[in-house]
């Protein structure tokens, strides 16, 4: 066998080569599902990607014998939480052969590259932020993932502990039947009569970015106290609105109001992995009438749940405890209404108890496990 090359990706047929990679690697799986080529290379754009206004980011591919058999990045996100005496950065979009060689030229590379910028803490694999596909994928391989999540290869998790790397953290996602109802108890108390101040609503296309805003002021609250929370800028949450909205389905995303003042708000998405698992990444010709057809005509039977949060000043108060429970409801009728036959809800801190005792409440069951490694380079 010949020696493994590492290229530096520098331009934008390198860029589509690295995207690429896990296609080929991974064709034999029957539940991998091949991200579009064209999203994928927008993700990794800094003129389409606001993450790349606070993150510096480097690619690698892998070649032997003139194929290309691996690739990885890594980055330094300016936002996220990093102990100054312990520089940390990431890991990410890990994808290789089942070959020794391979991985350690890959992790060589990247953490050369860290520790140049001063990085003494390598975590991940974040691609590229903790705020978009996390952690590793380590028990769920015999299901294809949903929507914005990663699928990854039995020996992967192997082949990085290799390198010295250990579990810093799990994360979990859970799947539910639609029609499965809450448990007696909750029911009764989803049932009874909306306390006073409380109000529910869908998303407004017509006042779009005003919902855009309240989001992204709920998620960063809400999320703050969470382990790794890295806050998302109002620029991402526009692009990833601007990105999503020709598959939102207005009725499946819900906010909730307090006294007027914007408390909570509860995302499904149709699970748009379902609808592109046979174009091979790529919407021309006619990718794109086939996605729209099967998301807004012949619909699909899967959803996901990226994202819910309760203002954290409202966490105490009976009311915000109340919520969760009201938007998964409406989302979860909504979501019967429009031929959804289950929904991912995803991904959830292994130690976020709150969090995973009202998605357990909901009839829940974890499904899928990622795994976010860390290890000290110096």
């Amino acid at each position: 066998m010949g020696a493994v090359e590492i290229v530096p990706v520098r331009t934008e047929a390198e860029k589509q080569r690295f995207v690429k990679v896990p296609m080929r690697l991974a064709a034999k799986d029957p539940h991998w599902v091949s991200p579009l080529i064209m999203e994928r290379m927008e993700a990794l754009t800094p003129k389409t990607n606001p993450l790349f206004e606070h993150t510096d980011a480097q690619l690698w591919i892998a070649r032997r014998n003139g194929r290309d058999v691996g690739r990885i990045s890594a980055q330094i996100d300016h936002l996220a939480p990093s102990d100054p005496s312990n520089p940390s950065g990431y890991f990410g979009m890990i994808h290789a052969e089942d070959d020794p060689e391979v991985f350690a030229a890959l992790f060589a590379v990247a953490e050369a590259w860290l520790r140049e910028r001063g990085v003494r803490l390598a975590l991940g694999p974040f691609n590229l932020s903790i705020n978009e596909e996390t952690g590793l994928l380590v028990e769920g391989f015999d299901t294809p993932p949903m929507v914005m999540m990663g699928h990854d290869q039995p020996h992967v998790a192997g082949r990085i502990e290799a390198q010295g790397y250990a579990k810093i953290k799990d994360v979990y996602a859970y799947k539910v039947a639609t029609a499965a109802d809450f448990p007696p108890a909750v029911r009764r108390r989803v049932d009874r009569a909306i306390p006073a101040g409380i109000s529910l609503r869908q998303l407004n296309f017509k006042n779009y970015e005003p919902e855009v805003r309240a989001m992204t002021d709920i998620m960063n609250d809400a999320w703050s106290d969470n382990w790794g929370h890295t806050e998302i800028t109002e620029a991402e949450t526009r692009q990833l609105a601007k990105s999503m909205r020709p598959v939102i389905n207005e009725k499946l995303v819900w906010f909730a109001d307090i006294d007027g003042e914007s408390a909570g708000f509860g995302v499904c998405l149709p699970n748009v992995n379902e609808a592109i698992r046979d174009l091979g990444g790529k919407l021309l010709p006619f990718g794109w009438a086939t996605l729209l057809w099967r998301l807004k005509v012949s619909g699909v039977k899967s959803g996901r749940v990226p994202l819910m949060g309760v203002k954290r000043k409202f966490a105490r108060d009976f009311r915000g405890q109340l919520l969760p429970f009201l938007l998964i409801d409406k989302m979860r009728s909504e979501a019967l209404k429009a031929g959804i036959q289950e929904v991912e809800m995803s991904w959830i801190l292994e130690d976020n108890k709150p969090m995973r005792a009202i998605i357990e409440a909901a009839g829940s069951d974890r499904y899928k496990t990622y795994r976010i490694y860390q290890k000290q380079l110096a």
